[in-house]
């Protein structure tokens, strides 16, 4: 059970934190602790104020001799003090807090977007999901609701003891050891007692989303299968445990509170005890023993902010372990040593020699020993059945796979993929993904020549409609021809083209190829492809199988024809 928390992950992230806002951090944590001073001081000056107010009032002689003037403005002073350090610590803490975590967030999204990651995260895209919004979202309440908690903790405990022991050193030591021996403990218990409860309950908040979003996807699918009712059930199973976990959590927050009840009780019985006994001795004065007890009363207050912290630090610490190894790695996508940049003025736009590949956890290579160059300008399409390795290899030249032994050179390069990746966003931000700084007329101009001017030209909103999710709204040929709006807009001299009418009707198809071919002269393709009609407007064709280049023919010769015949038709 204690293997589930670990520190190092919570220290890394609170030094990330630190790094990041440093000063605002500080500037935190002095505020937190004026704050506490501030609130103590409150209410032990107004006790020692009424009481001694009160005492002054029972005679004529000292009622005016007792001066209120100064008590009454050193009240106003800590309840102002109070009110503005509080919403000063508020204010810097949280925005410090937001502003390490959205750098965090950034961080996290630069990490995931290397390639065997991004492979990896979109087989569970709910795992994703919950990565970024509830485990990085967890990591603020390290600093939020255990550090600075445990600092106001220490800073009332330490100056209340301070304060009783100019009254009564007994009375202080006894009250420090009351705190170690109760508060500690009892923290420490709820921290380990509840660490698997509340890993649980992460666990199944995680499971839940995740099946709800695949009942709320594929609730079709289900029905269709007949399996809709299983899912229901298995929804309403995970709902219960969550339901136990979180009672569980409950329990030791209600023992919890009970203790630290019962601690605060003990303090204040002890401290008005023996203020009585050393007012009847005559050691003391009553206005000194009342402001003894309130002392005694303010600890309790910060010693429970510290509950939730509690609760909060096994979520933390889970979160932490989920994320660090992402957070401390070098987010930026970099290339391996074996490749390289394109020498100047080299007549290839793309060479490969000798590349292997293999995926992760595989026993065997998927590519093995590929040799290709392409000539600038050239039309090659990557042809051969299901399965051969044309999907692998369009995946090392674009980064998503690292090539295992050999090198690889190509120019700046588009991609236009199977599939098309639209975004719950307008036309407009769908189509400056490609291109950010672009203006109107060049979005517009893209769309000419895509086929698609006159359809967004008809919508109400034109540029700013807004489309669902995955692109929901457009057809599946308006979707292709988005896609090749943007790619038209990314204006490189490279194009690697994945099955780019996979799916698509035949004259959505014929028109795509159409303007690809016309807006594609004189740059370098490299298309895989196992269609006739895309292969047809390569100028030569390179045959995989088992991961192997077997042959390679150019138009005109004898062999294309007969390599086009072995291709699926239209």
């Amino acid at each position: 059970m204690l293997s589930g928390l670990k520190a190092r992950p919570l220290f890394t992230v609170l030094q990330m934190f630190w790094c990041l806002q440093r000063r605002p951090l500080q500037a935190g944590v002095l505020l937190s602790a004026v704050t506490v001073l501030f609130g103590m001081a409150l209410l032990g000056l107004s006790g020692w104020f009424i009481s001694a107010t009160a005492i002054a009032g029972l005679s004529v002689a000292t009622a005016l001799a007792f001066d209120v003037f100064m008590p009454s403005a050193g009240i106003r002073l800590f309840a102002l003090g109070r009110t503005f350090s509080r919403y000063g610590e508020r204010l810097i803490t949280h925005d410090a807090t937001l502003a390490a975590v959205a750098v965090l967030r950034v961080q996290l999204f630069r990490a995931w977007a290397r390639p065997h990651v991004a492979r990896a995260l979109a087989l569970r895209p709910s795992r994703l999901l919950f990565r970024l919004t509830c485990d990085i979202d967890a990591l603020d309440s390290l600093y939020l609701r255990l550090c600075i908690p445990l600092q106001s903790a220490l800073v009332a405990s330490l100056a209340a003891t301070l304060a009783l022991a100019l009254i009564s050193p007994g009375l202080a030591l006894a009250t420090l050891m009351a705190l170690a021996l109760t508060a500690l403990p009892t923290l420490s218990y709820l921290w380990i007692a509840g660490l698997r409860p509340a890993c649980k309950r992460a666990l199944l908040v995680e499971r839940l989303r995740g099946q709800a979003a695949d009942l709320l996807s594929g609730q079709t699918d289900l029905m269709m299968t007949g399996q809709l009712s299983d899912h229901c059930r298995t929804l309403g199973h995970i709902d219960r445990r969550l339901a136990r976990e979180e009672d569980r959590l409950h329990q030791f927050d209600t023992r919890a509170g009970m203790t630290f009840g019962l601690l605060g009780s003990i303090l204040l019985s002890g401290t008005l005890a023996v203020t009585g006994w050393l007012v009847t001795t005559g050691a003391i004065g009553v206005p000194v023993a009342v402001l003894a007890v309130l002392l005694a009363l303010t600890l309790a207050e910060p010693l429970g902010a510290l509950r939730r912290g509690a609760f909060e630090l096994a979520r933390t610490s889970l979160a932490a372990r989920r994320l660090v190894p992402y957070l401390t790695e070098n987010a930026d996508i970099t290339m391996t040593p074996q490749r390289s940049a394109p020498v100047p003025c080299d007549p290839f736009a793309l060479k490969l020699q000798d590349i292997h590949v293999r995926h992760d956890g595989a026993k065997h290579d998927c590519l093995h020993g590929i040799h290709l160059r392409i000539a600038s300008g050239e039309r090659v399409a990557l042809v051969g059945h299901s399965g051969a390795g044309k999907s692998s290899l369009m995946a090392v030249l674009t980064g998503e796979l690292q090539p295992r032994l050999g090198q690889l050179r190509l120019i700046d390069h588009a991609w236009l993929t199977q599939r098309t990746e639209l975004f719950n966003d307008t036309l407009r931000d769908n189509l400056l993904l490609a291109a950010p700084h672009a203006q109107d007329t060049a979005l517009w101009e893209a769309l000419r020549i895509a086929g698609l001017f006159e359809t967004v030209a008809r919508l109400p909103s034109g540029l700013e409609t807004r489309l669902g999710d995955s692109g929901l709204g457009l057809s599946a040929g308006q979707a292709r021809r988005l896609a090749l709006a943007r790619l038209l807009l990314r204006e490189r001299a490279l194009w690697l083209l994945d099955e780019p009418t996979e799916g698509l009707d035949k004259p959505t198809a014929e028109e795509v190829l159409a303007r690809l071919a016309e807006q594609g002269a004189g740059r370098t393709w490299l298309l895989a492809t196992h269609l006739r009609r895309e292969a047809a407007l390569a100028d030569r064709l390179v045959v995989l199988e088992h991961g192997r280049i077997i042959r390679e023919v150019r138009r005109g010769s004898s062999g294309f024809d007969a390599a086009l015949d072995e291709l699926r038709p239209d």
